[in-house]
């Protein structure tokens, strides 16, 4: 059995460590921690124990060093700030103790294999590795947010255990360690499970030197110029988006997302391989085939002139009576004038309905291309009048939702068929892509029925807004000659923050009749 980032035994280059006094099966530690099998020795040179805490019975690894005091300060050192970390994917530390003559750290013992050992094996799926990038990246986001590093990211200290759970081991804190390191070390884990293979020049990740673990890992396929090869030409059918994901995480000269945005990046592409239904299609295309855009005034500009003009006849016909009765005096007998527009041009003196702020009857947030539909919530604060308040996004890797997804949007119900004159949507910043359309059908219940309720929607009102530089868009391209009850508004494209790409929606209102 391998312990996770333990696994590997010692090279030539790892530093020479003095064994006086060795420990022995059955040998008890600090009155309580059982030696039962000598594991192996790390690649640092420690030993490596399985052992029973008698007091818990519990199973436990135990690390040991000789000597211990300045030289294991490191050692200890990570330990204790390990242990303050409690998360599903970080291996628990329970106990560091330094006896002078050695130091050792009891930690929870996983039974499984490293990610070394199962990728010499053969590189993984997509969806298994996106799973153990998701949960190395969970870990480390954890460890980041206590404001520490863990400074050794790299296969030997990611296990796999037996039952499915991954967890991170063996932290290192000395003064080269920095979190843009740990992050970066997700993308070298990224490319090591697609490929099988570690980028040891293009990434100088901590742990990936010798002494821990670079000799018994392949090199990453080079080109000439040595750049390394992205992990879709070293193997067919890994996907795009995760191929892109993991290049930008090992180029230097791209800044890498925060911690907990990558974490949440990875969460929403970590989906079971039975329910990965992600396609790489294309934008949705709302407007028929054939079916040129028409001006929302077009079908009734012919009528409209024909009703003003007509209007200019009547006051023009009036007005010469008046001055004809004027100019003959009082016994010029005058006759009531009646307008008789031509039949051709009816006009309709029914005065037109006051502009009014529509009432929303229902608002929800369309997610066609995703399945978890963690975004669904707050949608009514988009309607309550009040802009300090909204619905948001998650936090997303880049701006086109990380490829992830071709848009979202907000479904609106106004209840009844409206004469709609505009629609504002008041947003939290500026940079925003996004268009309105309009269509029919209920809300939907499944993401299946996002995706059937998209298609429908084939109008596009009015042109639509390309990285806009303000924060309120508003749509006044209704046709007023025809009524409206739905409308999507489709985001496409989001701003860059401080800590990743997302929008609030914060507002949305519509002005009809």
């Amino acid at each position: 059995m391998t312990q996770v980032g333990e696994g590997q035994e010692a090279e030539e280059t790892a530093p020479p460590i003095m064994t006086f006094g060795a420990p022995t099966a059955g040998e008890i530690l600090a009155e309580r921690y059982e030696l039962v099998e000598h594991i192996n020795n790390d690649s640092a040179g420690r030993l490596v124990w399985r052992g029973v805490d008698v007091i818990l019975r519990r199973p436990v690894a135990v690390v040991l060093r000789y000597p211990g005091g300045d030289s294991a300060t490191e050692m200890l050192q990570a330990a204790v700030a390990a242990s303050r970390v409690i998360h599903p994917n970080l291996v628990g530390v329970y106990d560091a103790i330094d006896e002078d003559v050695r130091a050792y750290v009891v930690r929870e013992w996983v039974d499984g294999r490293s990610l070394r050992e199962l990728v010499a094996d053969g590189p993984l799926d997509p969806a298994r590795a996106t799973a153990i990038g998701n949960a190395v990246a969970s870990a480390i986001a954890a460890v980041h947010a206590t404001g520490m590093v863990h400074g050794n990211v790299h296969p030997g200290t990611v296990m796999i255990s037996d039952d499915g759970r991954v967890v991170l081991a063996d932290a290192r804190t000395d003064g080269d360690d920095s979190q843009e390191a740990d992050i970066r070390a997700v993308g070298g884990i990224l490319y090591h499970a697609l490929t099988g293979h570690w980028p040891h020049a293009e990434a100088p990740l901590r742990g990936a030197t010798a002494g821990h673990g670079r000799a018994a890992i392949p090199d990453a396929v080079r080109d000439a110029s040595g750049a390394i090869a992205a992990p879709r030409q070293v193997r067919a059918g890994v996907p795009a988006y995760l191929d892109d994901l993991t290049m930008d995480l090992l180029d230097a000269e791209i800044a890498p997302p925060s911690s907990d945005v990558l974490s949440a990046e990875l969460s929403r592409l970590d989906i079971p391989a039975e329910d990965h239904f992600l396609d790489q299609t294309g934008t949705i295309r709302f407007t028929a085939d054939g079916v040129e855009d028409r001006s929302p005034l077009a079908a009734a500009g012919g009528r409209k002139v024909a009703i003003g003009i007509a209007g200019l006849l009547v006051v023009a016909l009036v007005g010469l009576l008046i001055g004809i009765n004027t100019l003959g005096g009082e016994d010029t007998p005058v006759t009531e004038p009646v307008a008789r527009p031509s039949t051709s041009a009816p006009v309709d003196t029914t005065p037109a309905p006051a502009v009014r702020k529509l009432t929303i009857q229902d608002i929800r947030i369309i997610d066609p291309d995703s399945r978890q539909r963690n975004e669904l919530g707050d949608a009514e604060k988009m309607m309550d009048g009040d802009e300090n308040k909204g619905w948001e996004t998650d936090t997303y890797y880049s701006a086109n939702f990380s490829n992830y997804k071709k848009g979202m949007g907000v479904w609106i119900d106004l209840g009844a068929p409206h004469t709609v004159k505009s629609l504002t949507a008041t947003l939290s910043d500026s940079g925003v892509s996004a268009a309105l359309f309009t269509g029919t059908g209920d809300f939907p219940s499944t993401s299946q029925g996002d995706k059937d309720l998209v298609k429908g929607f084939k109008t596009r009102i009015g042109q639509p807004f390309e990285q806009h530089d303000g924060t309120k868009m508003a749509f006044d391209g209704f046709n007023p000659e025809q009524q409206y009850q739905y409308l999507l508004f489709w985001i496409t494209e989001l701003p860059s923050t401080e800590r990743g790409f997302k929008v609030g929606v914060q507002e949305i209102s519509v002005q009809g009749s």
